[in-house]
C-alpha cells in the first residue's frame, strides 16, 4: 500500500529513532473517515455512516462540499546532521489581535511543532508535504447543515371558496459526510490518504502547503474537508457542485487523478461549532486578502466560501471574470435606459 511505502522510505531517510513514530501514525491515519451543500458550518466526525438530524432553523451560514461546510496526527522526524539549512517559505505576517473575535475560544490541536518544521530537513518533500496535508484533513470535522425543501397540500379558503395548495417548507438538516471519501477511496482501491491527498497536482499541494502554514503560524488552525474527489465521488456531493466528471477535485474531464486543483479550507478553532464557524469566516475573508501572497484564493468567493483553487488557473480566472461581469451588469443596463 502505498502509505506504508512512504512510512518506510521515510524511516530509512530519517534514520530509525523515528521508525516507531512514523509507523504508529501511519498506521492510525489509514483507518481514518473523511463541505456539503450550502447551509452551514462543518464539524469532525469519524462516524462512518451517515446521521441526519432535523433542525428549526440554521445554526449559522451553511457550507457546501462542492460548494460551501479530531483527532490530531503528529508523527516525529528528526533533521539530517548534515542537511544545508534551507529558508523555508515565509508565512504571511498578520497581527493576530486583529483577527481576533470578540470572544476569546479555544486553540485547536495543531500538529506537532517538530513533524512539519521545514522541507528542508526531508530529502523527500513530497511526502513531508503529503503528511502535513493528511493531518490537516484528519483533525476536521465533516459535518455540515444542508437546507431542504419539502413539498406539502396543505387546504385552504379563498374567496368562499376551498381549495388545495401545495407549500414549499424548508427544513435544516445536520448531515456527516464522513463517510463519502472513505467509500469513494474503497471503490477506487486505495488508502484514504492515498485518495484525498495523492490525488491532488503536486504543483497544487506546495502552494497549499505553503499557503496552511503561513494560516496556521498566523493561529487560524485551518482544516481540509475535501481535497481530491473522483466522478463517483462528486456523484455524492450535495449542495451547489459542479456536474459530475467536471469537478476542480478531480473530475475526469480535468485530468482526474493527480490533477486535482481545488481543495475546500475551515478554521477548526474553537470549542463549539458556532465559533468555528465564526473562524472560518475571519479565515476566509484573510485568505481573500492575502491571496496574491499565497498563491490561492477563492473563486466563488462567499458562493462558495471553503473552495479554494491556485488563483493561476483557470477555474479562478474564469469564475473571477464572471463575478466581475455580474457586477458591471447593473449599470450597464442603466446606461442603455
Amino acid at each position: 500500500m502505498r502509505s506504508l511505502r512512504r512510512l518506510a522510505v521515510l524511516a530509512a531517510l530519517c534514520g530509525t529513532v523515528v521508525l516507531a513514530g512514523w509507523v504508529a501514525a501511519g498506521l492510525a491515519g489509514l483507518g481514518s473517515p473523511g463541505i456539503e451543500s450550502i447551509g452551514a458550518p462543518i464539524e469532525v466526525s469519524r462516524a462512518t455512516s451517515a446521521t441526519a438530524e432535523h433542525v428549526d432553523a440554521p445554526q449559522a451560514t451553511a457550507l457546501d462540499e462542492n460548494g460551501v461546510s479530531v483527532a490530531d496526527m503528529g508523527s516525529g522526524s528528526a533533521a539530517l546532521p548534515d542537511a544545508p539549512p534551507m529558508p523555508r517559505p515565509a508565512a504571511v505576517p498578520v497581527p493576530f489581535a486583529a483577527v481576533s473575535p470578540t470572544d476569546p475560544v479555544q486553540n485547536a490541536a495543531r500538529p506537532a511543532a517538530d513533524s512539519f518544521e521545514a522541507l528542508d530537513a526531508c530529502l523527500e518533500p513530497d511526502l513531508c508535504i503529503d503528511q502535513y496535508l493528511w493531518s490537516l484533513y484528519e483533525r476536521t470535522p465533516k459535518v455540515d447543515t444542508v437546507k431542504v425543501e419539502e413539498r406539502i397540500k396543505v387546504t385552504v379558503k379563498k374567496k368562499g371558496k376551498t381549495r388545495t395548495v401545495v407549500k414549499t417548507l424548508t427544513k435544516y438538516v445536520t448531515e456527516d459526510f464522513a463517510w463519502k471519501d472513505p467509500i469513494a477511496a474503497q471503490k477506487a482501491g486505495m488508502s484514504l490518504e492515498d485518495y484525498v491527498i495523492g490525488g491532488m497536482d503536486w504543483g497544487f499541494k506546495r502552494k497549499l502547503y505553503d499557503a496552511l502554514r503561513a494560516m496556521d503560524d498566523a493561529g487560524f488552525s485551518p482544516g481540509i474537508t475535501s481535497g481530491f474527489r473522483d466522478d463517483y465521488r462528486q456523484e455524492l456531493a450535495t449542495g451547489n457542485k459542479a456536474a459530475t466528471d467536471t469537478s476542480y477535485h478531480g473530475g475526469s474531464r480535468r485530468g482526474g487523478y493527480g490533477h486535482g486543483l481545488a481543495a475546500d479550507l475551515v478554521s477548526v478553532k474553537g470549542e463549539t461549532r458556532a465559533e468555528r464557524c465564526e473562524w472560518s469566516e475571519i479565515l476566509w475573508k484573510w485568505i481573500d486578502a492575502h491571496e496574491k501572497e499565497l498563491g490561492i484564493g477563492r473563486p466563488y468567493l462567499d458562493k462558495d466560501p471553503p473552495h479554494v483553487a491556485p488563483i493561476d488557473g483557470k477555474e479562478y480566472a474564469d469564475k473571477r471574470a464572471k463575478a466581475r461581469l455580474a457586477g458591471l451588469k447593473p449599470s450597464l443596463s442603466s446606461k442603455l435606459k
